[in-house]
């Protein structure tokens, strides 16, 4: 019997439950169409039931809608009374009368409400965050200045009110409730940046914060030297402003007070990286090798000065001569201060990609190589890097079949490591060069298969290029002199290779060679910087092409170009997003998505 009433009294629960999400649904759908008579008996039974606060201020809204604003107000009354740790059902009440023109009620609810928390900290800050909920800014602004006066400096509630003058626009009186907590507490400078950074956008600074909260640094710097505090903040302020000289000014005399060591310049270096202000990057690292050999932060400078020249140089392509010339002597420097042992391995490496690539002195390259080959410590891996590298150059000579030696060693002794796939592709493309097309398709299929996912990627474009076009052309012309316009294109003889393949286009206007073609040209202006030209290769591409196998390859380099280099970010996320919707079964779909979210954020369609 006691089983039997158990399951009946379940089934009633589930069936009351099953009837009030009935009711809550259909009171909602009424309200949402602005049915609010329709709403109504389904609010009065939710709230008769269970009810929430969302519940009971839509039931509110309904009977004001519907002229029954005298029980409105008996539950708001009700609500208010019951509640008096929930400062919003007090706030609706006063918003009620103020709906009805009853102004005096209102303002007699608010001030109360305001005059019982005043001697309460706590009780402030949550009537405080209660009226933002509800817009009420001004009416928050008096909250504080209620508790202010009542509790003076026990609460001074100087980040809540920096807030709200914020809302206000009052940017005088925020900065000054900031730098007042920065006075009192000086560890809260970083509490104080959060703030500032939340309410200040001093990129688009409108409101003129940004000269306001530097002078009144500049003035506390003066009244008080010896308070690192505010030049510390300064600092702060003129890298979100991206003044970075301003910024090192300050870090360098801050560095020296303290015998800092160069600490503060490393971390304000390497922010001038990642904002891409080499020169200032530069000149900060050079301000701790200054200090010299026994500065703490000595060695580490000078290798991200280095790195700072070999990122501008292979990256940015700033291949200026004057740039390269004093990119190698730093390296030299750095090689002699070093010794030549194989700690210098790394920068000689780098030191010869510059002088082969970029200072068009491949010979003092490979001559540099061949040297690191010698030194007594390299590890197996060290060892085959080197050889690689050297191996590079010496294509870029026209030494291919020495670089094929080397190539071939590294695959043998790497066969399972990426470094060995690495040199099996490169290998591949010596006899891709050099016309035989069967040997190096062998290959490439091979390394389809490789764990690097970009080695396996780039053999299955160069295997997919040699498929698709020895079929078309039974005596291999076009594709010899494609093969052979690549292998200028890699010895950075640019404008024959961009002759060479002009004379295929001539010679084969309907070559499936073509949108390659274009892709390659692409190619090779982004690496000498020309980003204009390639845009305008890419989007023939596009435009041309567009069914083609490369297409979403190209349009995915378009929205690349623009994002970091033409630094246009709207046309990065539309060329992204041509992935998403033009080309959806694109291998690029996934990194497309992941860019575009990242570029346009809460603006995605959520079928993307």
């Amino acid at each position: 019997m006691k089983v039997i009433l158990s399951i009946v009294a379940l089934l009633f629960s589930l069936q009351l439950l099953a009837q009030t999400s009935t009711d809550q649904q259909l009171a909602n759908l009424y309200y949402t169409n602005g049915e609010f008579d329709k709403a109504l008996p389904y609010f009065e039974k939710i709230i008769n039931k269970q009810s929430t606060k969302f519940e009971y201020f839509r039931y509110v809204e309904c009977l004001e809608k519907t002229g029954n604003t005298k029980e409105a107000e008996k539950i708001l009354k009700k609500l208010a009374g019951n509640a008096t740790t929930d400062y919003e059902y007090t706030i609706a009440l006063s918003d009620f009368y103020e709906r009805t023109n009853q102004l005096d009620k209102s303002q007699k609810i608010s001030n109360d409400l305001i005059k019982s928390v005043s001697k309460s900290g706590f009780q402030t800050i949550e009537l405080y965050n209660a009226l933002l909920r509800k817009g009420k800014v001004e009416w928050a602004l008096k909250t504080l200045q209620a508790a202010r006066k009542e509790l003076k400096n026990q609460y001074p509630l100087h980040l809540q009110f920096a807030e709200v003058y914020s809302l206000l626009g009052k940017t005088d009186e925020m900065i000054d409730e900031l730098m007042e907590v920065l006075d009192n507490y000086p560890g809260s400078a970083t509490d104080i940046q959060a703030s500032l950074s939340q309410q200040i956008d001093f990129q688009e600074d409108a409101t003129g914060a940004y000269v306001k909260l530097k002078g009144k640094l500049l003035t506390r710097i003066q009244k008080k030297p010896n308070e690192v505090v505010y030049a510390d903040m300064l600092i702060w302020l003129f890298v979100q402003k991206k003044e970075f000289k301003s910024a090192l000014v300050q870090a360098q005399a801050l560095d020296i007070r303290e015998n800092g060591g160069g600490k503060r310049l490393m971390i304000l270096a390497e922010t001038c990286v990642q904002n891409t202000d080499f020169p200032t990057a530069r000149q900060t690292y050079n301000s701790v090798i200054a200090l010299g050999s026994n500065a703490p932060y000595y060695f580490q400078a000078y290798n991200a000065l280095l790195n700072v020249r070999y990122r501008e140089i292979t990256q940015y392509k700033n291949t200026q001569a004057a740039e390269i010339a004093q990119a190698i002597s730093e390296y030299r420097s750095a090689i002699q201060v070093i010794g030549w042992n194989r700690n210098a391995v790394g920068i000689a490496k780098e030191l010869a990609i510059i002088q082969a690539y970029y200072g068009n002195d491949a010979k003092s390259a490979g001559q540099l190589l061949d040297s690191c080959l010698s030194l007594p410590g390299l590890n197996d891996i060290g060892r085959a890097e080197i050889k690689m590298a050297l191996a590079d150059v010496l294509v870029l000579q026209d030494d291919i079949w020495q670089a094929s030696l080397y190539y071939m060693q590294i695959d043998k002794d790497f066969k399972f490591e990426p470094i060995g796939a690495e040199a099996k592709f490169k290998n591949a493309r010596i006899f891709y060069y050099d016309g035989d097309f069967k040997f190096a398709q062998s290959q490439l299929d091979i390394l389809k298969e490789s764990t690097s996912k970009l080695i396996a990627n780039d053999a299955m474009k160069l295997s997919i290029l040699i498929t698709d076009n020895l079929g078309l052309d039974s005596n291999y012309t076009a594709m010899n002199l494609f093969a052979k316009a690549d292998l200028l294109l890699e010895q950075h003889q640019f404008q024959a290779a961009f002759e060479l393949y002009d004379s295929i286009i001539r010679a084969f206007p309907d070559h499936g060679l073509n949108d390659e073609l274009l892709l390659r040209k692409a190619s090779a202006m982004m690496y000498q910087g020309e980003w204009k030209a390639a845009e305008g290769y890419l989007l023939k591409i596009y435009t041309s092409f567009g069914q083609d196998i490369l297409a979403d390859d190209a349009v995915f380099q378009l929205a690349e170009l623009y994002e970091n280099q033409l630094s246009d970010k709207e046309k990065a996320a539309e060329y992204y997003k041509k992935i998403l919707l033009e080309f959806k079964g694109s291998l690029l779909t996934i990194e497309a998505r992941k860019r575009f979210r990242l570029l346009r954020g809460d603006a995605i369609d959520s079928d993307l």
